[in-house]
């Protein structure tokens, strides 16, 4: 991809140089993190993006950043509000950072106005406005006017064509991609270009939320392990018992379509061989381990063997691709499949990609992200681009 970088616009050769002072730079980050109770509960995004932050600072530029958090649909909403996320932004990059009550408009123009050199501001969540979600050209047209470049710094919007990530790139005179998106490039075009054998590790709720990318890997990946309550279509599929498990009936012909294409691809396509289960979903019901599931009983995790062999074949592998928990992994009676497999990633020499809330909590509540390869930021863009789909965002940089 020929996008241009941070590295065109700043020579790091020149220690202390300053070749964006007194540049006004629009940063798009992704500052979309877990919340409970008004706290965060993941700062993954927030360290993720200061890299970026960090050099522009540095540099000299008058730094303005832009996000989204949560799905507030056009609406102010308080609880979504990005000025729970100032004073954690500010340790990281180890500055104060100033905070603007909205994103557009005059009072937001005054703050950029009064910033200083090496100064941040922080603009309140870009999805208070519509206009940012339906990409409207007025709403892109007051961001470009806070800024004399742009920086898109969030992977994880990459895949949206919003006015914060498309709409405003035409209407800025430079523009280029921050230090975390270019990583993301770089490390997942390794999962399509990869060393073999290549194991891709998919969990979630829904074969319909990943069925473009299951059809995707199961064309290219020599392993594809199911994890989750999709297994259970799967195993559905199959004319196994699945009890009272979550089964999407209008996907089973999907999943079969999904099994056939791997079959002829050659991929093996790997399915939970025992569960744990139990009548409810409940952190206190009973549970059992069972190779084939009763009736009034559902899966919500995989059982230790299937653990263990997809542990093993994170072992043998020399690329792994993870996204999407094994089980019900928030509720402590469900994890211990999706640790297990997370401590296989982990333990694997194979270069590794993980991804996806749940995925990346259960690296970080183990302490385990040292020991993967990359860990991506973004959920539904990484699994876009490993389709090898074109992301909005990326195209508008190239253009």
């Amino acid at each position: 991809m020929n996008i241009p970088s941070l590295e065109d616009w700043i020579d790091s050769s020149e220690a202390n140089a300053q070749p964006l002072a007194g540049v006004r730079v629009l940063v798009r980050s992704d500052l979309n993190v877990p919340l409970q109770g008004g706290r965060i509960a993941d700062d993954t995004r927030i360290r993720a993006s200061t890299g970026t932050l960090k050099k522009l600072r540095q540099a000299g530029a008058r730094v303005i950043v832009s996000s989204h958090l949560g799905r507030p649909n056009g609406q102010s909403d308080p609880s979504l509000s990005l000025a729970l996320l100032r004073d954690a932004l500010s340790d990281q990059i180890q500055t104060p950072v100033a905070f603007s009550e909205d994103c557009v408009g005059p009072e937001t123009r005054s703050k950029v106005a009064s910033l200083r050199d090496g100064q941040v501001l922080l603009l309140e969540n870009l999805r208070f406005h519509r206009g940012e979600t339906e990409n409207q050209p007025a709403f892109a047209a007051q961001l470009a006017q806070l800024a004399d470049r742009y920086v898109n710094d969030a992977f994880g919007t990459a895949h949206r064509a919003h006015a914060s990530t498309t709409g405003v790139v035409p209407l800025m005179a430079q523009s280029a991609a921050g230090d975390l998106l270019q990583r993301e490039v770089k490390q997942l075009a390794a999962v399509l270009q990869p060393a073999r054998p290549l194991l891709c590790l998919l969990g979630g709720a829904k074969v319909s939320d990943k069925l473009g990318v299951l059809k995707a890997l199961a064309e290219r990946a020599d392993l594809l392990a199911i994890g989750g309550a999709m297994a259970y279509t799967f195993l559905s599929a199959r004319g196994e018992p699945t009890g009272a498990s979550r089964v999407e009936p209008d996907r089973i012909e999907a999943a079969r379509a999904v099994e056939k294409a791997a079959a002829e691809s050659g991929c093996r396509l790997l399915l939970p061989s025992d569960h744990v289960v139990a009548e409810s979903m409940d952190t206190n019901a009973p549970t059992r381990i069972v190779e084939q599931i009763p009736d009034g009983w559902m899966g919500l995790d995989i059982g230790p063997q299937t653990a263990q062999g997809y542990a093993r074949e994170a072992n043998n592998a020399q690329t792994i691709f993870w996204n999407g928990p094994m089980g019900v992994f928030e509720m402590d009676a469900f994890a211990s499949g999706t640790e297990s497999v997370a401590g296989g990633v982990a333990e694997s020499h194979a270069f590794s990609v993980v991804g996806g809330g749940d995925s990346l909590a259960a690296i970080n509540r183990l302490n385990l992200g040292s020991a993967i390869s990359h860990l991506s930021t973004g959920g539904g863009a990484s699994l876009e681009f490993i389709q090898g789909l074109t992301l909005p965002g990326l195209a508008a940089l190239e253009s």
